[in-house]
């Protein structure tokens, strides 16, 4: 009895130290994030509260490209009202009136472009506004549009459509400019809006409130072109800009979801796996990549092309002008040069069309002749 007792005491102390069994390799339980992924694809998010978004705020990313091209703007905008000096010509008219002196900071002209090839204003007039209604309109819709984008999206990617559809957008209203100067900053946003319409087109399935969106990208846009029919501000820029924003949106935008892919904190195996379906989402459709791209590349060679060659597009479309500048008894669009007799007197400034009856007095003396010929061709309009 006793040696059996020993024997069982024996057995069950190997029993105790007997080791547990090996663990399961971890790169089964992550090779499951693709599948955990693939579920949180039906999950449906408003498209401006995406998780993506709520994960870069979280973390304390700010929307530093964004700001950076707002501040640009903004001291572009302060040096041409310096340029203007408000503060003792135009009593005052040139911070609240589109301003006169847009030639001298980059503005487009064709005179400047077909004669004396200051190819340089290609890339200064996506920077200018036509007046501080203008800045606000524009500026307020670019930080409406571009924080949300680049928060979804990175700034890399929200930088370069920014840069390449100002630039485009330039081009475009190259090719339809009068003689008269054109300030083209609204087409890097619209480049942003075209790049928001295909992210929200690629993402159908994905949000939530599609219409909520499709209601604001209409409301800027609509509100924006009815800007452009002032003069100075550039309609052509904002279509040019628009659909390269569209094309290089197919490009460069990728699916908001990743975001929500499980982050795990394992070996190597494990983060291979991660990077492996990360990679293969974000180089999704590939045929409607390199067709947008293609298209994008065509397009704006064709356009630089044309520009260099000085092609003049309003001699082949009567009311294109028309899209750019809408007349009115407020403002004047006609390109040709009017002439005015200047008479000052007791503080007041009177300007007299010649050739006509046409005059009126101005309650302030002291401006500056680009602002006298902005009057003097309102005048005579």
């Amino acid at each position: 009895m006793a040696q059996t007792t020993a024997k069982d005491h024996t057995h069950i102390e190997i029993n105790l130290k007997t080791p547990p069994p090996p663990p399961q390799p971890r790169l089964s339980i992550d090779s499951s994030a693709a599948d955990e992924f693939g579920k949180e694809q039906s999950q449906r998010v408003p498209f401006f509260k995406t998780l993506y978004s709520q994960q870069r705020r979280n973390k304390r990313e700010d929307a530093w490209v964004i700001s950076l091209f707002v501040i640009f703007h903004l001291v572009a905008f302060v040096v041409t009202i310096i340029v203007n000096d408000c503060w003792r010509n135009s009593h005052h008219d040139c911070a609240l009136k589109p301003l006169g002196m847009l030639d001298e900071m980059g503005a487009l002209r064709r005179t400047f472009l077909t004669k004396h090839h200051q190819v340089w204003r290609l890339f200064a007039s996506p920077l200018l506004h036509a007046g501080v209604v203008h800045l606000i309109i524009n500026l307020s819709s670019v930080i409406f549009v571009g924080i949300h984008m680049e928060q979804e999206f990175g700034p890399l990617r929200i930088g370069i459509i920014y840069l390449l559809s100002g630039f485009s957008g330039s081009l475009v209203a190259a090719l339809f400019l009068e003689d008269r100067p054109s300030a083209t900053s609204s087409g890097a946003l619209f480049g942003l809006l075209g790049a928001m319409l295909s992210g929200l087109l690629r993402n159908w399935n994905f949000y939530s409130n599609k219409f909520a969106a499709i209601v604001a990208i209409l409301s800027i846009s609509v509100i924006n072109l009815m800007l452009g029919l002032l003069p100075y501000v550039n309609n052509f820029a904002n279509i040019g800009g628009f659909i390269s924003g569209f094309l290089l949106g197919l490009v460069l935008l990728f699916s908001p979801r990743l975001a929500q892919m499980p982050h795990c904190k394992g070996g190597l195996f494990d983060n291979e796996v991660t990077f492996s379906v990360k990679l293969r989402q974000k180089l999704d459709r590939p045929k409607l990549r390199s067709v947008s791209l293609v298209i994008f590349s065509l397009l704006l060679a064709g356009v630089i092309v044309a520009v260099i060659h000085g092609i003049n597009a309003n001699k082949y479309c009567g009311w294109c002008r028309y899209v750019d500048c809408v007349p009115s008894k407020w403002w004047s669009c006609n390109h040709k040069q009017m002439y005015c007799e200047r008479a000052e007197s007791e503080g007041r400034l009177t300007l007299t069309c010649n050739g006509s009856d046409k005059f009126r007095v101005f309650p302030f003396t002291g401006i500056k002749k680009a602002r006298i010929e902005d009057l003097c061709n309102l005048i005579c309009s």
